[in-house]
């Protein structure tokens, strides 16, 4: 199959989904949690709160959750067998300092103790349900992904291409701002504001050669902004209880230093990001994903190795195959499980030969998650890919058997 019979493939498959979803009213089905179903709404908004410790009884709770795989992945033909990894351990902790302030913080071990980050730490103040300030080091809402990523939430082991090579997740930011959910009848309407320091340099001075927006994650951005002009990111969600929930984001920032002691060192240059996100269900099928779109500013001596335009998209589908009767787990599940995705790190045309560029990668993931219960999932994942390099040359194929685990505790 050609890289251009898959993305005709593909892009047809994403445009099913979206028609049947907007066109399809969603019937009353079993979770994929092994809980029980409702017309309420869990929103994107809520995700950083809807969390089992969080209902432990005082005025302090701790909790996390853990996940560990093993990968057996071959590109070309060549492999290097089996491997293992803890990916991550996280350790959350909530408190309600009063009926109207409550603090969240999220601390993060990735790959044991390789990386350790500070994820979420911040304060909300309740002026009403439909306005909450917020500040602190927030998750900015880009899509549903960076705001619910947590790994026990979703039946794949790898995370979306693009939620991590489009949207920079995770990405947390230093900020502050409001949020608030709205009661329109039979509907309900969600937004998120927020002003946070932004992206860096190296969104294009990165070790990868091409333009990433996760390479623009500085370490400094948690003390200071490096160019004195926040970025703006925000996300309204529409949601009803029966069809689920839409919605569009946005970001835009200056992320270079057009000035150093007052002097003019460059243009400024900055970075925009749309998304849209929905979840949903067809029938007995939960139906969840995103796609991006990304703008960014490049040095005329850098275009075309250095993308200005990136975009990518997934779709997760879910069917509940068996409820076993197993005593101690009254609510297991088991599931199959479809992904399907593609990212394009540069749009355009070479300028001497009007050839596309390439720099794309497209997957189809198909798998069986178990749910024993609704925190703790067992995701066994069979991933074929294809990846252009920039110069469009032959696609190389990959593949991947992965089997892995998530829990909350």
């Amino acid at each position: 199959m050609s890289q251009r019979q898959w993305t005709t493939r593909t892009g047809l498959a994403l445009a099913v989904v979206a028609i049947a979803a907007s066109s399809l009213r969603a019937q009353a089905a079993p979770p994929t949690s092994g809980a029980t179903r409702s017309d309420t709404v869990r929103t994107v908004q809520s995700g950083i709160f809807d969390r089992p410790f969080i209902a432990t009884m005082g005025r302090t709770a701790v909790g996390g959750y853990v996940e560990a795989n093993a990968n057996i992945a071959r590109e070309a033909g060549i492999g290097d067998g089996l491997s293992m990894e803890l990916r991550r351990f996280n350790i959350f902790l909530f408190s309600t300092i009063s009926s109207r302030v409550r603090f969240l913080s999220e601390l993060e071990f990735e790959h044991g103790t390789q990386e350790i980050a500070l994820e979420t730490a911040l304060i909300d103040v309740l002026v009403n349900p439909s306005f909450v300030l917020r500040g602190g080091i927030i998750l900015p809402p880009l899509g549903a992904f960076n705001v619910n990523h947590d790994s026990p939430r979703w039946n794949f082991v790898d995370r979306p291409l693009v939620s991590t090579r489009i949207i920079p997740a995770t990405l947390s930011e230093v900020g502050f701002g409001v949020h608030g959910r709205l009661a329109p009848p039979r509907v309900g309407l969600t937004y998120d504001l927020y002003l946070v320091n932004g992206l860096g340099e190296g969104v294009i001075a990165n070790a990868e050669g091409r333009t990433s927006l996760a390479g623009g994650k500085a370490a400094e951005r948690f003390a200071e902004d490096n160019n004195g002009s926040p970025a703006f990111t925000g996300r309204v969600a529409v949601q009803q209880g029966r069809l689920g929930e839409l919605g569009l984001s946005w970001y835009r920032g200056v992320y270079n230093t057009p000035f150093i002691e007052g002097e003019r060192v460059d243009v400024t240059r900055s970075v925009s990001l749309t998304a849209i996100d929905v979840n949903t269900h067809i029938g007995r099928v939960e139906v969840r994903g995103e796609g991006a779109v990304v703008r960014v500013d490049v040095p005329e001596d850098l275009r075309e190795v250095f993308g200005a335009r990136q975009w990518g998209y997934h779709v997760d589908a879910t069917l509940p195959l068996w409820r076993p009767r197993i005593r101690g787990f009254p609510d297991a599940a088991v599931n199959a499980d479809v992904r399907v995705e593609q990212i394009d790190l540069n749009v355009g045309r070479f300028a001497t030969t009007f050839a596309p560029i390439g720099d794309t990668e497209a997957a189809l993931s198909v798998g069986v998650s178990v749910r024993p219960v609704s925190g703790t999932v067992l995701k066994v994942n069979y991933r074929r890919s294809r990846t252009v390099d920039l110069l469009g040359n032959a696609p190389v194929p990959g593949g991947a058997f992965q089997v892995g685990f998530a829990t909350y505790f």
